[in-house]
């Protein structure tokens, strides 16, 4: 199939563009910078040079590569602050939704059978178990700061899925850790955990989903290929408490045990959103995704991925394994 990847160049494209391209799928990725089109070359698509937030350009670039399938990884994220989370996620908010909008109306005028998009999983309200399907509520409730974030992954969900000229299929990733992730080797989360500046706050309670950016290629391969319409959580096995999985990546990463702040301490450190975060999370089952999907996560849990990170970590600063 013809399949144009928007959002080519970041850490899903970079994972997502070879794994489409060794299926068989004639891929073109779409960039908004043209000094990318070698990259895109490298990695086996066909480049298409486009600023999402502009509909003439998209128009044009949905036009130009035919596609049959359209997959969603738009993503524009600035240095994370918990305390102002959506100024971090305001680029991405606007192609959340204004792209959203230019990628829907030129697949449409395309043709486009199938249409994929990223969406994620810290949507779910925060009651009731620790574990959610996508049968449970999600994005009501937003935590506090978080409130366009979360609305703008809202309005992705509720356009593609509203889209009867196509197949919609949304996909409410994990947290993300591996390669050019904010949890790889030298990402600014796992700097953060090496430094003592990622702190369990209160009980840490919260329930947190995570997916090798590898595994999450997968499934979006998966969902390219198979699957009805509908919302598929794309996250490991194993959703676990903030208390349980931060001391094991602090250990990977050769890293000294978190530090432990009361909740009242981790909402001056970073804000009632990071607090929230971190005692109220809930995470996600993936149980459709391997049914439908026929798909399953090579890094079946978080444990052995962060002992992978760890290797590579310390691999790459040179440390002893």
């Amino acid at each position: 199939m013809r399949v144009l990847v928007a959002g080519a160049t970041g850490a899903m494209g970079r994972q997502l563009v070879p794994r489409l391209v060794r299926a068989g799928h004639e891929v073109h990725g779409m960039t908004r910078s043209e000094s990318k089109r070698a990259l895109l070359q490298e990695l086996g698509a066909a480049p298409v040079v486009a600023d999402a937030l502009d509909p003439e350009q998209v128009a044009r670039a949905v036009a130009t590569a035919r596609p049959e399938v359209v997959v969603h990884e738009l993503t524009s994220i600035g240095p994370m602050d918990m305390r102002h989370f959506d100024r971090a996620f305001a680029q991405t908010n606007r192609l959340r939704t204004e792209g959203t909008d230019h990628l829907l109306s030129a697949a449409r005028a395309a043709g486009v059978g199938r249409f994929v998009a990223q969406s994620f999983f810290a949507g779910y309200d925060r009651v009731g178990g620790g574990v959610k399907t996508e049968d449970d509520p999600f994005g009501t409730v937003p935590p506090p700061g978080m409130e366009q974030t979360v609305g703008a992954i809202r309005y992705v969900e509720d356009q593609v899925l509203a889209a009867s000229w196509t197949q919609g299929l949304v996909l409410r990733y994990g947290g993300f850790y591996g390669p050019h992730t904010s949890l790889g080797p030298d990402g600014e989360q796992t700097e953060a955990v090496r430094r003592r500046k990622f702190p369990i706050v209160g009980d840490g309670g919260g329930v947190w989903s995570f997916i090798h950016i590898a595994d999450a290629a997968d499934a979006t391969v998966a969902a390219v290929e198979r699957g009805g319409p509908g919302v598929y959580n794309v996250v490991d096995d194993e959703p676990a408490t903030v208390a349980t999985w931060l001391p094991i990546l602090a250990e990977s990463l050769g890293a000294k045990a978190p530090m432990r702040v009361p909740r009242l301490v981790g909402r001056l450190l970073a804000g009632e959103t990071g607090a929230v975060m971190m005692t109220e999370l809930r995470g996600a089952s993936n149980a459709k995704a391997r049914r439908e999907l026929g798909w399953a996560p090579a890094h079946a849990t978080w444990r052995d991925g962060f002992r992978e990170l760890g290797a590579q970590a310390r691999a790459e600063s040179g440390a002893p394994a």
